[in-house]
């Protein structure tokens, strides 16, 4: 069987064709994210992007990503945590059977509170698996950045912070837009000076204020802002984790930022590995062994 794997999000959408061992012999890439199909129109744009690798006999689709939420092409329910592989796998929705179809997310509690996750558990299963993993603390930097435990296999929970919205939030909106060039190159210095600020014990409405005054008073380049500014957001993240118990901890995503996360975690003195697209493929192919026979 070859498997078009897709990772289907808000903004964009990605996709692999893989072979039958599971190695990737084409991607491509799109800005056609759930937000930019009309309802009903998932069929005809998944048709005009992927039709190409789907006409071959013994070919599927398998789709994660917020393709399967109520404002996609289907829905696919939540699993409960905790989860294996095995649960997700079987929870599996078909869209066209023996075809297409969609992987569901992940959802969990604190304190009554319900929190979720889509696409994010395919990266993980696809981390486990390449890295012979079935223990650890698995970090999914993002737009909402995911906090993931593993424990035996299982998924036993997690928790998402809205960190990198805070920071786009900041950077358009706030006293902070003037000042902040968010393309910026990552200054090093800068960034651990923020993450450092961040363990003041002063609190992120405080903090995030001293990236107006460290420029007004001449200690900091303008040119800096923006990294220090990361660094704060990022260390209060930090700041809520208990790492001396976490060990090693899996980095996966894009290299602008597991490399900040890396380097914020170095500072506190733990170690991580780093996973990029290859988890997201790895995990749709591990979950392919679960699609019904058509």
């Amino acid at each position: 069987m070859r498997l078009v794997a897709v990772d289907w999000g808000t903004t964009s959408l990605r996709g692999a064709l893989l072979d039958a061992d599971g190695a990737v012999l084409e991607t491509q890439s799109h800005p056609r994210g759930i937000l930019s199909v009309s309802k009903g129109g998932f069929g005809e744009v998944f048709d005009s992007l992927f039709g190409a690798w789907m006409q071959p006999p013994n070919t599927r689709c398998l789709i994660s990503g917020m393709a399967g939420s109520q404002q996609g092409w289907i829905e696919a329910p939540y699993c409960a945590c905790p989860a294996t592989p095995a649960d997700v796998g079987h929870a599996i929705v078909d869209i066209e059977h023996g075809r297409i179809a969609i992987v569901p997310g992940l959802q969990c509690e604190h304190d009554g509170v319900p929190d979720v996750m889509r696409g994010e558990e395919v990266q993980i299963f696809g981390a486990m698996a390449l890295a012979g993993l079935e223990d650890g603390v698995f970090v999914l930097p993002g737009t909402h950045n995911k906090w993931v435990t593993v424990q035996r296999g299982r998924v036993t929970g997690f928790r998402t912070f809205m960190t990198g919205e805070f920071y786009a939030l900041l950077g358009q909106h706030s006293i902070l837009a003037r000042m902040l060039d968010a393309d910026a190159p990552l200054d090093g210095a800068a960034f651990l000076q923020g993450v450092t600020q961040s363990g003041n014990g002063e609190g992120l409405l405080h903090n995030a204020f001293s990236a107006r005054t460290l420029p007004l008073f001449q200690r900091m380049p303008v040119a800096e802002v923006a990294s220090y500014l990361s660094g704060v957001l990022i260390g209060e993240e930090l700041r809520t984790q208990s790492l001396r118990a976490t060990g090693d901890v899996v980095l996966i995503g894009t290299p602008s930022l597991t490399d900040r996360y890396a380097l914020a975690l170095r500072s506190k003195g733990v170690a991580t590995r780093t996973f990029g697209a290859e988890a997201t493929w790895a995990g749709l192919y591990a979950l392919s062994g679960f699609l019904d026979n058509p």
